[in-house]
C-alpha cells in the first residue's frame, strides 16, 4: 500500500526550495566579485607581477630624484643673478621680468667663462647637508620630531619647528659664506676649494659676540633674519605644499587622484607627480611671498665682507658692497627711502625665469610618467561588474 505524503508538506519544501535558490542568485554577483578580488591577489603574488610593481616604484623614485636634481642645477644660474641683483644696493636696473635677465647674464657668461654662473653650487649642496645633519644630531639627543603628521600633536609640532630653527642657527655662519661664493665675481676671486665654506663658516663663527670696528655684522645679529626667513619659508611651503595633495587627491577628479586608493592600484603618473607638483607650488609660493625677506638677509650677511660682484647693469665689470645696516629693520627702511618699494624686489625676474625653468622640468617628468605607466602598469584591473536586469 502506497503511503501519500500531505500535500501541505509538499508546498513547503517546494517553497523552502525556491527559496535558497533565490539567495543564490541575488548573491552570484557578490561571489563573483569577490572571486575577482581573490584573483587579483593571486595576480599580484606572482613573482612576474611583484617585479613589475619593484619595478614600478623604483623608477618612479629614480624619476622623481632625477628631476630635483635637475631642477637644482639648472636653477642655479638663476639663483645667482638673483642674489647679485639683492646685494647691488646702488643698481638703477632691478630686473622685475625675465628678458632683461636673460640679456645681461649672457653678456656675463660670455665674458668670464661658461663656469661664472654656475659658481657656489657646490658650497649650497655642502650647507644642505650640514643642515640636514645637524637635524639629525639634535633629534638625536632630544626628543624632537624630525616628522609630524595631522595625527601629531601642539606639542610635537612646536618641538618639531624648534628643531627647524635650531639646525638653522647652526647653519647660518656656513649659509653666509656660501652666499659670498656665489655671488662673488671670478674676476676679483679665486675659484674656490669644495670645502672652503665650512671653513669660512668657522672663522666667521669665531667672531660671535665680538666687537667690529667695520661694517661686518657679528653672527648674533644675522641669526634672527635667518631663522625667521628659514622657518616662515618652511611652514609656507609645508602648508602649501599639504593644501595641493588634498586638493589633487580630493577634488573633482577623485577616480584620477584617490587618497584611500591602494599604491598598488595607482599608476605611476598618480603615484610620485602629485608630491612633485605640489612641493613645486609650495616654493614657489613660499619664494614669491618671503622674497623682500630674503633680500634683507642676504644684504645684512654680504655686508662688510669686501665681497666684490658683477656689474648687474651692464653684465660687464665689477663693484665692491658698501652698505651700513645695523640690522633688519633699518635694512627695510633705508632700502625703501633710498631705491623705492620695489627694491625689495630685485632680481624678481630670475626667480620667474626659475620657475618656468622648473615648470617645464615638471612637463618633462609628467610626460615620462605617462609613458612608463603605460609599459610598467600597476596590478591588473577587475573587469566591470555587470548590472542587474
Amino acid at each position: 500500500m502506497t503511503r501519500r505524503t500531505p500535500v501541505g508538506g509538499d508546498r513547503e519544501g517546494l517553497g523552502a526550495g525556491q527559496g535558497r535558490t533565490g539567495d543564490e542568485q541575488l548573491s552570484g554577483d557578490e561571489n563573483g566579485e569577490a572571486q575577482q578580488r581573490v584573483l587579483r591577489d593571486v595576480d599580484m603574488g606572482t613573482p612576474k607581477q611583484y617585479s613589475v610593481v619593484q619595478m614600478q616604484r623604483f623608477a618612479g623614485f629614480g624619476v622623481g630624484l632625477a628631476s630635483l636634481l635637475t631642477e637644482n642645477v639648472l636653477s642655479h644660474p638663476c639663483i645667482v643673478f638673483r642674489r647679485q641683483c639683492q646685494v647691488h644696493h646702488c643698481s638703477y636696473r632691478y630686473h622685475l621680468q625675465p628678458f632683461s635677465v636673460l640679456n645681461v647674464m649672457l653678456k656675463i657668461q660670455g665674458a668670464q667663462g661658461f663656469s661664472t654662473v654656475w659658481k657656489g653650487m657646490t658650497s649650497r649642496f655642502v650647507v644642505q647637508g650640514i643642515q640636514l645633519g645637524s637635524e639629525g644630531i639634535i633629534a638625536e639627543f632630544t626628543d624632537f620630531p624630525r616628522e609630524v603628521t595631522t595625527h601629531s600633536t601642539f606639542k610635537q609640532v612646536f618641538k618639531h619647528i624648534a628643531l627647524k630653527g635650531l639646525s638653522i642657527v647652526v647653519t647660518s655662519p656656513f649659509f653666509c659664506a656660501s652666499l659670498i661664493e656665489t655671488v662673488q665675481s671670478d674676476i676679483a676671486s679665486e675659484t674656490p676649494w669644495v670645502l672652503d665654506c665650512v671653513k669660512e663658516g668657522f672663522r666667521r663663527l669665531l667672531g660671535w659676540g665680538a666687537p667690529t670696528t667695520t661694517h661686518l655684522l657679528p653672527v648674533w645679529k644675522l641669526v634672527l633674519p635667518t631663522v625667521l626667513y628659514g622657518l616662515l619659508h618652511y611652514l609656507v611651503t609645508s602648508i602649501v605644499q599639504y593644501i595641493a595633495l588634498v586638493l589633487l587627491r580630493q577634488g573633482k577628479d577623485r577616480h584620477k587622484f584617490d587618497i584611500d586608493e591602494p599604491l598598488a592600484d595607482r599608476n605611476m603618473l598618480e603615484t610620485y607627480f602629485p608630491e612633485l607638483f605640489a612641493t613645486f607650488l609650495g616654493n614657489l609660493f613660499s619664494d614669491v611671498l618671503l622674497f623682500p625677506l630674503e633680500t634683507v638677509m642676504h644684504r645684512l650677511h654680504i655686508q662688510g665682507t669686501r665681497t666684490i660682484i658683477d656689474n648687474t647693469d651692464w653684465g660687464s665689470g665689477v663693484l665692491a658692497i658698501n652698505t651700513r645696516y645695523e640690522g633688519m629693520s633699518e635694512c627695510f627702511r633705508i632700502v625703501v627711502r633710498e631705491e623705492g618699494f620695489f627694491g625689495l624686489y630685485k632680481g624678481f625676474g630670475a626667480l620667474i625665469l626659475q620657475y618656468l625653468l622648473h615648470a617645464a622640468i615638471l612637463k618633462i617628468t609628467k610626460c615620462i610618467y605617462d609613458i612608463m605607466s603605460e609599459n610598467f602598469p600597476s596590478r591588473p584591473k577587475a573587469p566591470p561588474r555587470q548590472r542587474q536586469q
